[in-house]
């Protein structure tokens, strides 16, 4: 059974493709550009690598390109087209609707009634969604809900105290970037030979979040209603008192769907600092930069703090686990976070964080709580779940 893993931006689109009867990779590739003309097409197997220009008016035309190169012989990848049995997305958010879908327009409009919520993610998602079910209407698309990880959190620290009709239209506490929590659970699991560790796994990148994980399964995760909350993101802005609209309203003029705006898309890191990447605000700062300086503390100790609540939610923790960008690579990041831990049996190797590759442990002797750097494999994840996904249906 091969799957492609479609992520899908404005415009632009990367997708990988597995055989899932072995989980192997086949494929890889994307297209940019998209709408504006000059599009580029870049596609890797095994066999070949190449890059070609073409013009890509909509998602549809790329991913329809990208699928006729796929089954070139030379690419020794698809036979045929119609050798996939599915495209799966990596989906965000729902209103009423988590976990594994086939996607229709009951699940299209679910989406598209949270535009405002997942303002980044889910506009480009509805409309390339739409547009790939016209085009190829006997391809079965899924969408893995990212929220639907986090399903298994207790009532008690999915509830917000906001009134009972609020709850009932669905604020509460949701939780993203549930493939990558996922992988990072699964591999850590194998790791220790123990499906039953507490483990704290820690997103952290272009968008961050932090979930508390016993025998597999999220019992906390620090993003809430909408991908804006939790962790300062590179943009975005975290966890933000909404009483402070009113009077940003007043003092500068602005709607509310302006201020919104601001908060989703002008703050975060780049707020603070100036820039979105974690490599230039570390730049910045080793040449004396002092709002980068604060922008990296600002991180680092708001991951502190989820750490902190979530060794208690747990009891203490087996693992902490660093995935993502900013957690795979940034070794300055990772010891400014598990500074003077020693307390919680947090102890860091500083030789082996900083020389920290791939998957690799980076913890001291007697330390009572592992350390790894982890790349995650979201796409692997949401592969499995359309392959069994479309095993039950």
């Amino acid at each position: 059974m091969k799957i492609l893993i479609a992520n899908l931006g404005s415009t632009s689109f990367k997708f990988r493709v597995f055989d899932m009867d072995t989980e192997r990779l086949l494929a890889r590739g994307g297209v940019d550009r998209i709408g504006s003309g000059g599009s580029r097409c870049v596609i890797k197997t095994a066999a070949v690598g190449e890059q070609q220009q073409l013009d890509a008016p909509d998602h549809a035309v790329a991913l329809r390109h990208c699928i006729q190169q796929l089954a070139d012989p030379r690419m020794k990848c698809l036979s045929d087209p119609s050798d996939l049995a599915a495209i799966g997305f990596k989906a965000v958010h729902a209103q009423g609707i988590t976990g594994v879908q086939r996607v229709d327009e009951r699940v299209l409009a679910a989406m598209e009634a949270y535009n405002d919520v997942a303002p980044a993610h889910n506009p480009p998602y509805v409309k390339a969604m739409r547009l790939l079910a016209q085009q190829f209407p006997d391809l079965p698309l899924v969408a893995a809900f990212e929220t639907g990880f986090h399903e298994t959190i207790p009532a008690s620290r999915r509830t917000y105290a906001v009134p009972a009709e609020w709850q009932k239209l669905g604020v509460q506490r949701w939780g993203f970037h549930g493939a990558s929590h996922r992988y990072i659970a699964e591999r850590t699991g194998k790791i220790f030979k123990n499906t039953q560790i507490r483990l704290i796994s820690c997103h952290l990148g272009g968008s961050s979040s932090i979930c508390a994980i016993r025998a597999g399964k999220s019992v906390a995760t620090s993003m809430g209603f909408s991908p804006q909350s939790g962790l300062p993101q590179n943009n975005r802005v975290g966890d933000f008192d909404p009483f402070a609209l009113p009077v940003l309203m007043r003092a500068t003029g602005k709607s509310l769907e302006e201020l919104l705006v601001d908060l989703a898309g002008y703050s975060g890191l780049e707020a603070l600092s100036g820039h979105r990447d974690l490599r230039d605000i570390e730049t910045a700062m080793e040449k004396g930069d002092e709002q980068a300086r604060l922008a990296l503390e600002v991180f680092a100790n708001a991951v502190r703090q989820y750490i902190g609540a979530y060794l208690v939610v747990l009891g203490g923790a087996d693992a902490i686990v660093f995935t993502g960008g900013i957690g795979e690579n940034s070794a300055r990041m990772r010891a400014a976070i598990c500074n003077n831990l020693d307390w919680f049996g947090i102890m860091v190797d500083p030789a082996l964080n900083d020389h920290a590759e791939g998957e690799t442990r980076f913890d001291a002797m007697g330390s009572r709580v592992q350390l790894w750097a982890m790349p995650t494999n979201e796409e692997l994840i949401v592969a499995r779940q359309t392959r069994d996904f479309l095993k039950r249906s």
